[in-house]
């Protein structure tokens, strides 16, 4: 028991760094959308590469931010009627949909890695003058995002069927 405690503090210490690093990602979104908005309307100038920069920032909050919003328990669901339910009928729903959702992370990695592969043989880049180069390194974050919930789902299963759920 003690190694499968271990085995899933690690991978929520995992998910929990790079669900930080999502938070710090928006604070630098927020500051970047700000200083562009200024030198816009106040110097009149722009870089197309900080607009695409823009949105970029928005894949690793949104690739990190899932596994954390599971690892925090801010995931979506009805809990009017999962709340009803008897304490084992719940165990089992989590349990359950956290094993489906490591199935369904390791597809989307499958599914993922030739896209980037892709993207990394042709050398992609953006298709706008100034734009941001090795866009490989962007769709890179696809299939990691994707094997932190597939961590996360792990632990989360884990978790339910062993160790009792998470404390606050």
């Amino acid at each position: 028991m003690a190694l499968l405690r271990r085995l899933v503090d690690i991978l929520e210490a995992v998910v929990d760094l790079f669900g930080r690093l999502a938070a710090w990602t928006c604070v630098a979104l927020v500051l970047l959308v700000a200083g562009s908005v200024l030198a816009r309307y106040f110097f009149r100038t722009g870089a197309m590469w900080l607009q695409e920069l823009e949105w970029h920032l928005i894949s690793p909050i949104a690739l990190f931010g899932m596994s954390y919003a599971l690892l925090q328990g801010e995931q979506v669901r009805v809990d009017v009627l999962f709340e009803r339910f008897p304490a084992l009928v719940r165990r089992i729903i989590e349990i359950v949909t956290g094993l489906l959702l490591v199935i369904f992370a390791v597809w989307m990695v499958r599914l993922s890695i030739p896209f980037v592969m892709q993207s990394f043989r042709i050398g992609e880049g953006s298709p706008n003058p100034g734009g941001l180069p090795a866009r490989f390194v962007l769709k890179g974050l696809v299939p990691l995002g994707f094997v932190l919930l597939a961590m996360q789902g792990l632990a989360h299963a884990l978790r339910h069927a062993f160790l009792g759920p998470r404390s606050p």
